[in-house]
């Protein structure tokens, strides 16, 4: 409490002062993230099924993963050099995944 607020406090009436916890951000970060996903969504339906669909949705998967980590994690500030230690890891098991994809159709060109 402020030395102020002793002068006048009254435990049954006093309230303090609220703050806002970044209540504004949470919904902004709500709207932009509903906002992607809509647009990811009327995409799916008006696009052909394509390689070049695929791609796109994991373009925006990656751009809401990414403003996720940044907004709810607070990763955008964070310094770099934290980021690269969450980062790099992440990439080096994503790369092993997809070469174990990879290597797992190898053995379906002898049949």
């Amino acid at each position: 409490m402020k030395k102020n607020d002793n002068e006048n406090y009254d435990p049954i009436t006093y309230v303090p002062h609220t703050e806002s916890h970044g209540t504004k951000d949470i919904w902004k970060t709500l709207i932009i993230l509903g906002a992607i996903t809509l647009f990811d969504i009327i995409l799916y339906f008006a696009m052909p099924h394509s390689m070049f669909r695929n791609w796109v949705f994991i373009f925006f998967g990656i751009v809401k993963a990414y403003y996720i980590v940044g907004s709810f994690m607070h990763l955008k500030n964070e310094k770099f050099e934290l980021i690269l230690i969450i980062l790099v890891p992440m990439v080096l098991i994503i790369a092993l995944v997809a070469g174990m994809l990879h290597d797992g159709n190898f053995w379906l060109q002898f049949k």
